[in-house]
């Protein structure tokens, strides 16, 4: 007797295998339609988690109510199960209506479902008629809500659950701190935390990593770190929090050397990781910490992971590497909206807008389904190579032939292109008639092109406008004491400084860095504190008298008039631009490219100077910074 109940054993787990694997026909062939037959209530469930579609669904569905197993509560739950999570719900809430004597797990079923499919009208509702909540229930609408975005509701959910006296579980914990990082509310971040400590959860890894990602979101990046140490072991997802926390943070340096520590330990990168990496490169135009870690990506087999290419891509693009960008894009055998986003984005970053409307239309042809992000990239590529006929082309297709609402951010690249044209009623037009509503870039953009094209009248009035929105933004003071600054209005340039100074508004300082074997050299305006300070001094006197031979004069308008002339030029000379640049010219061999990164624009001067570098220094260099780029001859 012993054997035939081993060999039904053996068949009952092999026909539970194939469902997993989602080998249904073969899981419904005989022996195992026997063994379905012996056991349809505990074995249904596992066919119904086998469909991938409602038509075979639908099919064992009708088998299921052949047999009687259609009628157990536990087949109808399971069944109620996959038709919502195929979205079907007017055939799960069928289905839950007609079940006998429902319990908690078939009105959470159908809740879920609802949650799921962005239902949350139908939600709310069943949820008020529930005559019996769980923690699962008060989880899935916390979960729910945050995934949707709603984090304010989500909050308030758990709030509720708190009043209630459910006690939520890991996964509810999770989903809470998540909508705290979206609502970079750390007060009540640090609440919830508080009630983790006390119930003992604090050194559970999902909740550690959750924990570690709210602090981290919300700027508290030591208080995240500290969350991670505390836990027990050092895992990958721990890991993965601490890099993307530092470099979301600003903390690129930081999350670089996390990733080499982490490989110290043996801890193996996995795509979330190389993602974050990757990105820190970028920012901080790091080609050869990218090329080893391009090097790691390829050894560990996602080199053809999409995220993965799409980051390269940007990376290498930001390092002024276009060709590899074009390598690792056009090594991607298949079509995808976000590669092709980031391959049209490093064109227009390079100025190469003709190439990029003519990579859209090769993947247009070929069957790519572009989205607002690829029309975004599109826009900017056309912007920065004053490519206004097509930008409006583009637009037009955008909305008219796909459909597709523009964002604030379509509309400002279409004033950036407006303004480097000299169109600026056109752009102050297009901005106040738009069906968005407009923010402090989009004015900040045209606030600039009135900088480029002289028109101090209309700088004023968009300078109002701009300081309105965003009172303690220091880009828009500093842009509109330079303006001032270029009219000779020192009287004026005071007033913003002094309303600054009353408004406690500090000017981010400019900073520039350069790569130099692997390491990061920063320079800020005026610094002297470089152990080979004295030969960058030299070297920059050198390169100042090359260029005033070719027609260099110092743009005063860039420095306090308060000053000496005397003075005024040691200061522009000693921006952090030039000094980046000296410093790499004197460090590195010669016939290497030159690449020097700033976290602001580039001043006039600078812009000019730059310029005059390239026809006055024998080797190649190179200088990005925000969306422009210069050759420099050393």
């Amino acid at each position: 007797m012993a054997k035939p109940a081993l060999k039904t054993l053996a068949t009952r787990e092999e026909f539970i295998r194939l469902c997993a694997s989602g080998r249904l026909k073969d899981a419904l062939r005989r022996p195992f339609r026997d063994v379905l037959w012996s056991d349809a209530a505990g074995l249904f469930s596992h066919l119904f988690r086998a469909c991938r579609a409602i038509r075979p669904l639908r099919q064992l569905h009708a088998f299921a109510a052949t047999s009687g197993a259609a009628t157990d509560r536990f087949t109808a739950n399971h069944l109620m199960l996959a038709y919502a999570d195929l979205g079907d719900l007017p055939a799960a809430r069928d289905l839950f209506e007609r079940i006998p004597r429902r319990n908690v797990m078939s009105w959470n079923i159908l809740f879920g479902g609802y949650i799921k499919n962005g239902d949350l009208g139908s939600a709310r509702k069943l949820f008020d008629e529930m005559p019996e909540r769980n923690v699962a229930t008060w989880n899935a609408m916390v979960a729910g809500l945050t995934n949707l975005g709603l984090d304010e509701e989500s909050l308030g959910f758990f709030l509720d659950m708190r009043r209630e006296g459910m006690h939520p579980d890991e996964f509810g914990l999770g989903s809470v701190f998540r909508c705290c990082a979206g609502l970079r509310d750390v007060v009540s971040g640090q609440q919830v935390h508080a009630y983790v400590v006390r119930s003992g959860l604090d050194r559970d890894m999902c909740v550690g990593s959750s924990l570690a990602h709210m602090y981290m979101r919300c700027g508290c990046l030591q208080e995240g770190e500290a969350v991670l140490q505390m836990l027990p072991s050092l895992s990958i997802v721990s890991c993965n929090t601490i890099i993307a926390g530092r470099t979301q943070n600003g903390d690129s340096e930081g999350a670089l050397e996390y990733f080499c520590m982490m490989r110290g330990v043996g801890v193996a990168a996995d795509v979330v990781t190389f993602v974050s990496v990757i990105s820190s490169c970028s920012d901080l135009a790091a080609l050869a910490q990218g090329q080893q870690i391009h090097a790691h990506v390829i050894k560990a087999g996602v080199d053809k992971v999409v995220p993965v290419m799409t980051c390269l891509v940007h990376m290498y693009s930001r390092c002024g590497c276009l060709g590899d960008s074009e390598r690792v894009f056009f090594g991607y055998c298949g079509s995808d909206t976000f590669l092709l986003s980031a391959m049209i984005s490093a064109y227009g970053f390079h100025g190469r807008g003709q190439k990029a409307i003519e990579l859209f239309k090769q993947m247009m042809k070929e069957g790519a389904e572009p989205s607002n992000v690829t029309f975004l990239a599109l826009l900017y590529a056309c912007s920065h190579s004053g490519l206004k006929e097509e930008a409006m082309d583009c637009f037009e297709l955008m909305t008219k032939t796909y459909g597709l609402q523009p964002s604030v951010k379509h509309y400002t690249c279409i004033v950036d292109l407006l303004g480097r044209s000299g169109c600026l009623d056109e752009a102050e037009a297009l901005i106040l008639s738009m069906p968005v509503t407009p923010d402090g870039v989009i004015w900040k953009t045209l606030l600039s092109a009135c900088k480029t094209q002289k028109n101090f009248e209309m700088a004023e009035q968009i300078a109002k406008r701009v300081i309105e929105l965003d009172p303690h933004d220091s880009a828009s003071y500093v842009l509109l004491s330079n303006i001032r600054a270029t009219s000779r209005r020192w009287g004026d340039v005071s007033e913003v400084r002094k309303a600054m100074r009353e408004k406690n508004v500090r000017k981010e300082p400019g900073v520039s860095w350069v790569e130099l074997k692997g390491q990061i050299h920063q320079f800020c305006t005026g610094d002297e504190s470089h152990p080979r300070q004295k030969e960058i001094d030299e070297c920059l006197e050198e390169m100042m008298a090359k260029i005033r031979q070719c027609g260099y004069s110092p743009n005063m308008s860039m420095v306090l008039h308060d000053m000496e002339d005397e003075e005024k030029e040691v200061s522009l000379s000693h921006h952090s631009e030039k000094l980046a640049i000296a410093f790499a010219f004197l460090s590195l061999p010669e016939g290497v490219p030159i690449r020097v990164m700033k976290n602001l624009r580039v001043c006039d001067d600078c812009h000019v100077a730059i310029k005059l570098m390239s026809q006055g220094l024998p080797d190649v260099a190179e200088f990005l910074y925000d969306y422009v780029s210069f050759k420099v001859d050393r």
